[in-house]
């Protein structure tokens, strides 16, 4: 007899549990989201994102060898090309697409900025 309780507390939860999940999956009246452009959005997304984690990582890099500079040298360098042509890195890093690269040599600070 348990069993056959147990069976129909389960067929009554079941529609129950597929619509909480038609809800959850809606997206909650963002009209923004979209199934069909889901896959390209997300991309398009983490492509971004990934933008600013590279330029994050570049930009602090830069700074890194700007204080390393000003401790070695005395002074901030007059330039970016200065710390490649003292050594102090390898080569300038490409700034993300759209953006540049802003260095003031009085505060001894760098920074991405849009072009």
């Amino acid at each position: 007899m348990m069993n056959g309780f147990c069976q129909g507390v389960a067929m009554k939860a079941t529609p129950a549990i597929f619509f909480c999940a038609i809800v959850l999956l809606s997206g909650c009246g963002d009209e923004k989201s979209n199934p069909v452009t889901a896959p390209v959005d997300y991309i398009g997304s983490a492509v971004k994102h990934q933008q600013a984690a590279v330029k994050t990582v570049d930009v602090t890099a830069l700074n890194q060898a700007v204080q390393l500079f000003n401790v070695q040298e005395g002074r901030y360098p007059k330039d970016l090309n200065e710390l490649v042509e003292k050594k102090y890195i390898g080569k300038l890093p490409d700034a993300p697409v759209g953006m540049k690269l802003s260095y003031d040599a009085t505060e001894g600070k760098v920074s991405v900025g849009k072009e």
